[in-house]
């Protein structure tokens, strides 16, 4: 009997389920929230539960053994140092799932995990992220037009040397380029005529 041992296995292979659950949980750590479906995020919270855990105490067992679940650096340093020192006081139950209704096409139950001190981002966080990031596109904007100013710069310098050599070479060729015309007009004024009779 497997009464109280089983998991959902939500129709996948063993790799595809495991490699699925690892990206909702780094996904959750990064975004400290995430829209999934009920059955899905019933899974993934069992994982994140227990890798908040462990990263309540900073060990470096601790951290490999999160590392082995967890592969972007990133993520697991935010796991240790913002996460797990913030749910330090708490003692289980560090994820919420809140219900939003159906999905549109195949009515499944769709809702919100998130964790426990997740806090909504203010008007002021968002103007902030906003600008932040417009600083950061145009700071690319002026770095891509570098690198074509500096493109720019070696052709207008190359097509500046051109004429002055194709002139002083078309001086030299110049007779050789007309007899060389004189040659296949006479070639094909004999065609042609033999053509109009």
């Amino acid at each position: 009997m497997n009464h109280k041992n089983g998991f959902n296995p939500l129709s996948r292979t063993t790799a595809h389920r495991r490699a699925m659950s690892r990206n909702m949980v780094t996904s959750l750590f990064r975004f400290e929230r995430i829209t999934t479906t009920k059955s899905k995020a019933l899974e993934v919270r069992k994982d994140a539960e227990k890798l908040i855990t462990r990263a309540k105490v900073d060990t470096v067992h601790n951290r490999r053994i999160a590392a082995k679940y967890i592969q972007d650096n990133k993520i697991l340093g935010k796991l240790f140092t913002e996460i797990g020192p913030r749910m330090k006081d708490r003692k289980g139950g560090y994820t919420r799932v809140l219900k939003i209704g159906f999905r549109q096409g195949d009515a499944a139950d769709m809702v919100i995990l998130e964790l426990v001190d997740y806090k909504l981002p203010t008007d002021e966080e968002k103007a902030a992220k906003a600008k932040k990031a417009e600083t950061k596109a145009d700071g690319t904007a002026e770095k891509a037009a570098k690198p074509a100013e500096k493109k720019a710069e070696p052709k207008a310098k190359k097509s500046a040397a051109k004429p002055a050599a194709e002139k002083s070479e078309t001086g030299k060729k110049a007779p050789a380029k007309a007899a060389a015309k004189a040659k296949t007009a006479k070639k094909a004024a004999p065609a042609a005529d033999k053509a109009a009779k």
